[in-house]
């Protein structure tokens, strides 16, 4: 894995949201390859439970910057102290449907054992960047929501998990810059959406 692309990236910036949101994108280096670190959300938590993403979170006013957020989540979230953390560069923002612009960083991270929090996070996954680009892995479809309109959602199974989502659209950057992957070419099925989602 290269990650001077992810370095030298200028990230499209998102300002116009109700809030900002940080996360980190965990890469831990393996004698079989590179890793992803995910978390698979508590399922009592009132956004997204059950979901697979990265550790992270809103900003709170004690933040220095978001990059200070992904940091002080992925403590809060996995145990990742901030000392082990090594940035690496910066990815655009892209906005959700609970009205945040998230900020995702890059890092390399020590190999080891991470605590979930079990407030927050049910489980951790560390998944091999191999996997996650293996096209018999990916799927894709076309959502038509009638509030947010027509996204490309990309997903990702790999070991049981499934990475989708937000955390899909981060993940298809990460593995552009990072490892010159592209999603398989295929006609995404159309679903759509209820507008009450």
């Amino acid at each position: 894995m290269d990650l001077s692309r992810v370095a030298a990236h200028r990230p499209t910036r998102v300002t116009d949201e109700d809030r900002d949101a940080a996360v980190l994108v965990p890469v831990v280096e393996r004698d079989a390859g590179a890793a992803l670190v995910f978390t698979k959300r508590a399922d009592h938590l009132g956004e997204h439970p059950g979901q697979m993403s990265f550790p992270g979170g809103g900003r709170e006013p004690s933040d220095d910057d978001l990059r200070d957020t992904a940091a002080r989540e992925a403590f809060e979230e996995i145990g990742l102290r901030r000392e082990d953390v090594s940035f690496v560069g910066q990815l655009d923002d892209i906005r959700t449907t609970s009205r945040y612009s998230v900020t995702p960083f890059v890092a390399r991270v020590p190999d080891r054992e991470f605590v979930p929090d079990e407030r927050e996070v049910e489980e951790v996954a560390v998944l091999p960047v191999a996997a996650l680009t293996d096209p018999a892995n990916y799927e894709v479809e076309k959502r038509v929501h009638p509030r947010y309109g027509e996204a490309v959602v990309h997903f990702f199974h790999v070991d049981g998990y499934t990475v989708w989502g937000a955390t899909g659209r981060i993940l298809v950057q990460f593995l552009e810059l990072g490892v010159g992957w592209t999603p398989p070419d295929r006609d995404p099925g159309v679903v759509e959406m209820d507008p009450e989602r």
